[in-house]
């Protein structure tokens, strides 16, 4: 069954892929750095009526907790990554590469970039999680 982006039940199972993700679990084994939240935009028209975070404690190449938050407790997390639907969905389909994005401007980063550059094998083997995921995308 699919599953609309983003939802509760989205976030769950976005959870489940990366802990079941030995590329994400080498990738990520270092990765002590904290929470990163990712937020869509508002987008009223399908139905998106405010900003949407999405809170992922990763630590060490494990996702120890996943859910949805308000864009302003996203902000609280040591990295922020900001985007509209469009984006978030490009990212999904693998047509943006989310580093690559944060250096072109399309998503906004909030944190440490070279944190995140030392990382970018990390941050493809979470959207290769997304990828896995039977998505719903509400404008289409």
């Amino acid at each position: 069954m699919a599953l609309s982006f983003p939802s509760i039940e989205w976030v769950e199972e976005f959870k489940r892929q990366i802990n079941s993700s030995e590329g994400y679990k080498k990738a990520g084994a270092t990765w002590t750095a904290g929470v990163v939240a990712l937020v869509t935009s508002a987008k009223p028209e399908i139905g998106i009526k405010e900003d949407v975070g999405i809170w992922l404690d990763l630590h060490q190449g494990v996702c120890r907790d996943a859910k949805i938050v308000t864009a302003e407790d996203a902000q609280k997390a040591p990295f922020c990554i900001t985007g509209d639907y469009a984006r978030w969905k490009q990212v999904i389909k693998k047509e943006l590469e989310p580093v690559k994005g944060m250096m072109q401007g399309k998503l906004k980063l909030k944190g440490d970039l070279p944190t995140i550059v030392r990382y970018v094998k990390a941050s493809q083997e979470l959207v290769e999680c997304t990828t896995r995921i039977d998505t719903k995308f509400l404008d289409e």
